[in-house]
């Protein structure tokens, strides 16, 4: 993937999607995965099932418990799918219930990615 430097608060197997951006340029296929990854987020909607999910109690939300988002359950459904798509969640059917978790590799590349500040 990339040889950019891992930050001393991710965990060592975690393999980020890009270097952070301070460190240098992405290359254009890098360029495309973080595109996908952003453009996932860039819905109001989406964004909010990504946070009620990663903050839910345990780390991991039933659709059940996060379609109250003002849109009709077949558009949550979607969302999720995208959000999915894009590699930022996972899921497990649970009977007739769906749980969402948030996918960690992703979140701690997101994280180094934009967290590495120039002083």
């Amino acid at each position: 993937m990339s040889n950019a430097k891992a930050l001393p608060l991710l965990d060592p197997g975690v393999e980020p999607c890009c270097p952070p951006l301070t460190e240098r340029p992405l290359t254009a296929e890098e360029a495309v995965r973080t595109a996908a990854m952003f453009k996932a987020l860039g819905d109001p909607v989406r964004l909010r099932l990504f946070s009620l999910v990663a903050s839910h109690e345990g780390g991991e939300a039933c659709v059940c418990d996060i379609s109250d988002v003002g849109v009709s359950q077949p558009t949550v459904s979607h969302h999720l799918k995208k959000l999915k798509d894009a590699g930022l969640l996972t899921s497990e059917r649970r009977g007739t219930w769906v749980y969402y978790r948030v996918e960690p590799s992703m979140l701690a590349a997101m994280g180094q990615m934009l967290g590495r500040a120039t002083t």
